[in-house]
């Protein structure tokens, strides 16, 4: 599996002179682990999640559930085969959500290592 990083920047909303950052994120999967993605039914598996709450009632609730969605983000297995886009406030925010899927991604390496193993036997010596 190859992880493909592709980082841009656009003008901010309502060209209020800040910078709105996109991370285009996409794994680069061979036969094998796409066969045992759907074989294992993987798709769904949560890779990374941030989740931040946001609170209120009446119009101000309403505006905060609508910030509460674009503050939120997850990245599934399905995402990162299929590709996402995230789009973030800052270069800090970028690498953190970076950092982030490169250890998710290592881990569903590792992951997708052992669903390629089963029905064999494995040999770890001790010392």
């Amino acid at each position: 599996m190859k992880l493909l990083l592709r980082r841009d920047q656009k003008p901010g909303m309502l060209g209020m002179g800040k910078i709105a950052f996109t991370l285009d994120v996409r794994a680069e999967l061979s036969e094998d682990e796409k066969a045992n993605i759907k074989k294992y039914k993987l798709g769904e598996t949560m890779l990374y999640q941030k989740m931040e709450v946001v609170g209120g009632s009446g119009l101000l609730g309403l505006a905060s559930k609508l910030a509460f969605k674009m503050l939120n983000l997850t990245i599934s297995v399905a995402d990162l085969s299929g590709g996402k886009k995230v789009e973030v406030k800052d270069i800090v925010e970028m690498l953190a959500v970076e950092e982030q899927i490169k250890e998710a991604a290592h881990t569903f390496i590792a992951v997708l290592s052992a669903a390629k193993s089963f029905g064999g036997e494995q040999v770890v010596e001790i010392s």
